[in-house]
């Protein structure tokens, strides 16, 4: 009688995509939420970075180079996007389950991707 209200159900997607366990704070899964934005933002700007690119860079970059750096940011965008949902799904999982959270494998591949990219930049000449 004096105890907590029921949750209601969750959906028959979201048990199969969350796998069960027990609902965290909110207060993490809303900073998971957080962190999943962030990542999204970062995803955009490339994004962006690779339209700007193609778009007002004809001056600085003969036409193949131009491409190949758009084509390199907007790859690099669309895994980061892909990255981040995956990052947001393994680390709401392993906050249902009690679990460490994952490792953040994206990390090193943009850090990688960015000083390749920023030493492709400093040794390009047209």
């Amino acid at each position: 009688m004096g105890g907590q209200p029921a949750l209601p159900r969750r959906g028959r997607l979201a048990r199969r995509l969350l796998g069960g366990g027990q609902e965290p704070d909110p207060r993490f899964s809303l900073a998971n939420e957080r962190t999943f934005l962030a990542w999204i933002r970062t995803a955009m700007a490339l994004l962006a970075g690779a339209i700007a690119v193609d778009a007002f860079s004809d001056q600085v970059f003969a036409a193949p180079g131009r491409a190949s750096l758009a084509a390199f940011l907007a790859g690099l965008g669309l895994v980061g996007a892909g990255a981040a949902g995956l990052r947001w799904l393994e680390v709401e999982r392993a906050l249902r389950q009690g679990r460490p959270l994952p490792l953040p494998l994206m990390l090193p591949v943009l850090v990688v991707a960015c000083v390749l990219l920023a030493a492709g930049l400093i040794g390009y000449q047209r």
